[in-house]
């Protein structure tokens, strides 16, 4: 039966203004430099350089001190992550709101709550099999998209993240999320439960919490998405299984 992991939700307590679908034209220029920029690397090569030998406490310290964009002058936290160092699945945001600026943690507010549910109700937990980021690592103020040059500033950062936790899955919360992942820009009502993949690990976008809370509408489909999403990791999942039960049995031949 469906599981409904919207329930007591008028009971949940008040957040800060919800991040806008829209996404928002660039406004200033001369924001911080990735670590691929003036390098002739590739953003996957960057990663893997910046993660080579790095353990995620290492880079997530980096993100701590980070300084490359105008964002670092208007936070009040960092919030490079949060989950396990082995995850079955990464969860991808844009970037931290009021409540995670407060904190330093993840999907803390109103969305988080939420977010947890829906996490909840296809068996996957930040405290036992994910991990949670975000594109960017620092609050825009009030809650504003990210603009492209604080997204390239903060990207190879999660490039990292992912090098180093290598999850199954990648399970993208909105618009800006998945944009910023597959590099192309299309309408989150056409490809949210589409599987995609990025850098060979199946990647699906879906509709962010914040928008499941303004508009009832977009539960139904989110369900359905979430419900696909756990299909495809049951049967990464079996896959693994099958392949270690044979290497297993080769070793005892």
């Amino acid at each position: 039966g469906e599981i409904n992991f919207t329930d007591d939700e008028e009971k949940l307590p008040g957040s800060s203004p919800s991040m806008t679908e829209a996404a928002s034209p660039s406004m200033t220029e001369g924001a911080g430099q990735s670590m691929a920029e003036g390098t002739g690397q590739s953003m996957a090569e960057a990663a893997g350089g910046a993660a080579g030998g790095m353990t995620l406490e290492e880079v997530n310290a980096k993100i701590m001190r980070c300084t490359r964009c105008q964002l670092a002058r208007t936070r009040n936290n960092v919030v490079p992550g949060q989950g396990v160092a082995k995850p079955l699945v990464l969860v991808v945001g844009e970037g931290p709101g009021a409540d995670e600026d407060a904190k330093g943690l993840p999907f803390v507010g109103k969305a988080g709550i939420l977010l947890d549910k829906m996490l909840a109700a296809i068996k996957l937990d930040r405290n036992t099999n994910c991990y949670i980021a975000n594109i960017v690592k620092c609050r825009p103020p009030e809650n504003r998209n990210p603009l492209p040059e604080e997204q390239a500033a903060c990207f190879s950062f999660l490039e990292a993240q992912i090098h180093i936790l290598k999850p199954k899955m990648i399970l993208c919360m909105g618009k800006i999320a998945a944009e910023k992942l597959l590099n192309q820009h299309l309408p989150i009502t056409q490809y949210h439960g589409h599987f995609f993949e990025y850098q060979g690990i199946p990647l699906m976008p879906t509709y962010h919490p914040s928008a499941l809370l303004r508009n009832e509408q977009l539960k139904r489909p989110a369900w359905e998405d979430l419900k696909g999403f756990r299909r495809k990791l049951d049967e990464i999942e079996a896959g693994n299984t099958a392949i270690s039960t044979k290497n297993a049995q080769a070793g005892l031949n």
